[in-house]
């Protein structure tokens, strides 16, 4: 990136939403060469508070995904799992499935799995089950939310070794290895890492990635002398706008930790850290000298993973949602853990990595610029207001590179 990049304008678009009343307070990050730049603007409650600053903690919420995989990457460049590996030995709660019919079938319409679960098919998001906001109503989806089996909706999530176990009752949706789906495959990853390395998710993930990036902010909560640093966290209504609490600080979910550490989401984290993490994945897997992890390991996380069949069914969930995400996530393809440009469809280069999250973050790379940007807020996406934000910075933070 060359010195005209222009802040002024960035910073005028950012405050145009701030000062339209519909996001309390943002922090945003670009990153690139050894710089970064950052804007602190508004404030963590929308009714006024503290303002918010660079080392405000954020609920990451998605974003979660691309740091979490991290972890499982590091027991593939260990060789303490391979790619095609049954997961059957660690997760026997996952053995001996059985497949829906269609995918509006009653739980015991079924017929056997042609085959096991592998690694592979947990990394690429294609092992079976999944979020399918398309299939809303369906005996399955009902059965997931019923269980616990989503973030907190509408019942909270179990302890691991619960969680797995109530998995293991219903059937999948799709054949392993056919439908990309999105969520619930991360969280299988969560217990599938704490069983293969005999330690909490939070634990590996901490020693591996975290602590050697200097990631200090980032963990599954808040520490209880931290959490002035948290803003609230706001569901405008969809129609009306109005602010409603999704999660204060003191006494939220974040305030202690949680009893299922999830790959899928509950990261909460900093602008700083979060830089921290994605300039080592354009650096090819080393910070400041030391490899956290492997090239190809990195190469494979932010390249395409899917079969064009599997990508037609990833962009339909974005072209579908688009009242939501605004043009965010209509990317293409799909790598481990996050989202990879293989059209041009926005201001966005082809093979931008990164994702997004509903309580209002965007957190993406760029090789063809060598630049990270990030845009953090205490907004959820039951309203466009956060979503419109974040489209709003990457067209100007594109335009910005000259």
């Amino acid at each position: 990136m060359g010195q005209n990049f222009s802040t002024a304008k960035l910073r005028e678009v950012l405050a145009r939403h701030v000062e339209s009343g519909h996001v309390p307070g943002l922090v945003a990050l670009v990153g690139w060469g050894g710089r970064t730049h950052v804007e602190a603007l508004g404030t963590m409650r929308h009714d006024g508070g503290a303002p918010m600053r660079r080392d405000t903690i954020f609920r990451m919420a998605s974003t979660t995904k691309p740091v979490a995989m991290a972890a499982a990457m590091v027991l593939l460049d260990e060789c303490r799992l391979r790619l095609d590996d049954v997961v059957d030995a660690w997760l026997p709660e996952l053995a001996n499935r059985q497949v829906l019919k269609r995918i509006d079938s009653e739980l015991d319409d079924t017929v056997p799995s042609r085959r096991p679960i592998t690694v592979r098919d947990l990394l690429t998001s294609t092992f079976g089950l999944g979020m399918d906001m398309t299939a809303m109503g369906t005996p399955i989806l009902g059965a997931i939310f019923e269980n616990g089996l989503t973030p907190d909706l509408p019942v909270p999530m179990p302890g691991p070794d619960e969680w797995i176990r109530r998995l293991g009752t219903l059937p999948l949706m799709y054949q392993p290895g056919e439908v990309w789906q999105y969520q619930i495959s991360h969280d299988v990853l969560s217990v599938l890492v704490a069983r293969v390395t005999g330690q909490s998710f939070e634990s590996f993930l901490c020693e591996r990635i975290l602590e050697p990036l200097g990631m200090e902010d980032t963990g599954f909560h808040v520490p209880a002398g931290q959490l002035d640093r948290l803003p609230t966290l706001y569901a405008p209504d969809a129609q009306t706008g109005e602010f409603h609490v999704w999660d204060e600080a003191e006494g939220g979910r974040w305030s202690s930790p949680p009893a299922f550490q999830g790959s899928g989401g509950g990261l909460v984290s900093t602008a700083d850290d979060y830089n921290a993490y994605f300039q080592m994945l354009l650096n090819d897997g080393t910070h400041n000298g030391r490899r956290i992890l492997s090239r190809p390991a990195v190469q494979l996380m932010t390249t395409n993973r899917l079969t064009p069949e599997q990508q037609a069914a990833r962009h339909a969930m974005a072209v579908n949602n688009v009242h939501l995400s605004y043009g965010q996530g209509q990317h293409g393809g799909w790598g481990f853990g996050m989202a990879v440009r293989t059209h041009r469809g926005d201001y966005a280069p082809i093979g931008q990595f990164g994702w997004d999250g509903g309580a209002g973050t965007s957190t993406y790379a760029d090789p063809a610029n060598q630049l990270v940007g990030i845009l953090l807020t205490q907004v959820g996406m039951s309203a466009p207001n956060s979503a419109r934000l974040i489209h709003d910075f990457w067209t100007t933070l594109f335009q910005a590179i000259d």
